[in-house]
C-alpha cells in the first residue's frame, strides 16, 4: 500500500497563490490570471467610436477657425462690437428720428454676431451657419448702400452699411468676400485627397 502523499510544505501554497487570478492592485493594474499573465481589462482603453467626436477635422481637412481663419474672426468680432454698440446707442436715444437707418444697423449687428460664432466654431455646423451670414451680409451690404445712394432720404441717419460701408473704410463691403472666399478655400481643402488616400 503506497504512503500517503505528504502535505504541501509553505513554499507550495504560495507558489499555488501566485497562480491563482488575483484582482486587480493598486494603480488600476489588471488582474493577473494563471501564470502570472495579465487580463485584459474590461475597463480599460477603448477607441472612440463613431459620432463620439464630431468636431473633429478628418486628416487633410483645414479648420475655418485655424491660420487665416483667426484674423477673420478677429475681424468679425470687432465689427459685431461696433455695430452692436452704434445700434444700441442709436435705438435708445433717437430712435425716432431714423427708425429704418436704426434698424438696419442692429440687424448688421446681429449677422455679425452669428457669422462670429459660426467661424469660431470651425466644425460642420459653423461652416453653414457663416455661409448663410455672410452671404446675407453682402446681399445687404449691395442693397442697403445702392438704396443710400439712390435716395438718400430713405436713410437720414448713416448705417453700418450705407454708402457700401464707406463710413467704416468700405471694409463691410469687403469682409463678406473674403469670408466667402476662405470658406470655399477650406472646403476645397477638405475635398482634395490626402497622400494616404491615393497611396
Amino acid at each position: 500500500m503506497s504512503e500517503p502523499a505528504p502535505p504541501p510544505t509553505g513554499s507550495q501554497d504560495r507558489a499555488h497563490d501566485a497562480g491563482e487570478a488575483r484582482p486587480s492592485g493598486a494603480g488600476g493594474l489588471p488582474p493577473i490570471g494563471r501564470g502570472g499573465a495579465r487580463t485584459a481589462d474590461p475597463g480599460g482603453d477603448r477607441s472612440t467610436g463613431p459620432g463620439e467626436d464630431r468636431t473633429a477635422a478628418r486628416p487633410g481637412q483645414r479648420r475655418i477657425n485655424s491660420g487665416p481663419g483667426r484674423a477673420l474672426v478677429a475681424v468679425y468680432i470687432l465689427f459685431a462690437i461696433a455695430a452692436t454698440s452704434r445700434a444700441t446707442v442709436q435705438i435708445a436715444t433717437r430712435f425716432s428720428e431714423a427708425p429704418v437707418a436704426y434698424l438696419l444697423s442692429a440687424l448688421a449687428a446681429v449677422i455679425y454676431i452669428v457669422a462670429t460664432v459660426g467661424l469660431a466654431r470651425g466644425d460642420a455646423v459653423g461652416r453653414r451657419t457663416a455661409v448663410i451670414c455672410c452671404s446675407v451680409e453682402f446681399a445687404g451690404v449691395l442693397a442697403v448702400g445702392a438704396l443710400s445712394l439712390l435716395d438718400p432720404a430713405l436713410f437720414p441717419d448713416d448705417t453700418v452699411w450705407s454708402d457700401f460701408g464707406g463710413g467704416y473704410g468700405y471694409v463691410p463691403l469687403v469682409l463678406p468676400v473674403v469670408g466667402l472666399l476662405w470658406l470655399r478655400r477650406t472646403r476645397s481643402d477638405a475635398a482634395s485627397p490626402t497622400p494616404g488616400d491615393t497611396a
